[in-house]
């Protein structure tokens, strides 16, 4: 299977601007790179690339004031496989862990651990470890939570949405990984193209979407309390403790996003 994957950003500034983006296909997918989303500006400006501390490429940029616009279309082969089920994977005992992952046992920016670590263990505790517990945790908070665009806040925890019961899909995967953390599983959260690739009708307005790995059974395995399902033509972009580590734009200043378009599509086989 070959998808599609792109966006259009288009953003005013008032002033010159700093921009970290986090855009590009995630390495671990280069092999599977046909065409490759070269991230492009308009007007045209420097682009300076760095590896941050979870690996991700990321980009700089200096906005000039005005409009500016940020594209990529890229292509992608993949499995046409849905996410992998593991049922029999295992909960590592904490000094059995990698120390890589135990950056991911801790609380972090928008997963406050400390807070959530009694409603966890009140809730879990008497679930098989290993991948029946993540599959529950991921299980209650698909159904804990409304789904809603109108309910995005960039400063809503996971706390806030334990509480609230309403977000968008970042909040869904921090309350998860917050639960994973509180039970001892390493999880972190990850951002992507999601398209509507083996899903039946009405398709919602592309996006960007998050979800979360956690790392059982020797190694890391996709979860998506969102949509609580296997899902076809899921391509990573970024890795982090939490959104804070790995948004999308990261803008040094005042702006308007004036139109957003996000793309996943599979392409017809010839």
């Amino acid at each position: 299977m070959k998808i599609r994957v792109g966006y259009e950003m288009i953003y005013d500034f008032p002033q010159p601007t700093p921009m970290i983006m986090v855009l590009g296909v995630h390495f671990s997918r280069a092999s599977d790179v046909i065409v490759p989303d070269y991230l492009t500006t308009t007007p045209s400006v420097a682009i300076v690339p760095y590896r941050d501390g979870f690996g991700n490429w990321c980009s700089r940029i200096v906005a000039p004031a005005g409009r500016m616009r940020l594209a990529a279309d890229g292509i992608v082969r993949d499995t046409g496989l849905p996410d992998v089920v593991v049922p029999s994977a295992t909960q590592h005992a904490v000094e059995d862990l990698p120390a890589e992952t135990i950056v991911y046992l801790l609380g972090s920016r928008y997963c406050e651990t400390d807070q959530l670590s009694d409603v966890a263990w009140k809730l879990f505790e008497k679930v098989s470890p290993g991948w029946a517990r993540v599959q529950a945790i991921c299980d209650f908070v698909h159904n804990h939570i409304e789904f809603g665009y109108e309910h995005a806040h960039a400063t809503k925890t996971a706390r806030d949405v334990f509480n609230e019961r309403k977000g968008v899909c970042r909040d869904f995967a921090h309350l998860a990984v917050t639960f994973c953390r509180c039970m001892n599983i390493p999880a972190r959260y990850c951002t992507g193209y999601l398209g509507d690739i083996g899903m039946p009708p009405p398709y919602a307005p592309g996006d960007f979407a998050g979800w979360f790995e956690a790392y059982i059974g020797g190694r890391w395995y996709t979860f998506d309390p969102r949509n609580n399902v296997p899902r076809i033509g899921r391509v990573l972009i970024s890795q982090g403790r939490d959104a804070a580590d790995v948004p999308i734009t990261q803008t040094f200043g005042p702006n308007t996003l004036v139109s957003f378009k996000v793309w996943t599509d599979e392409i017809p086989s010839s």
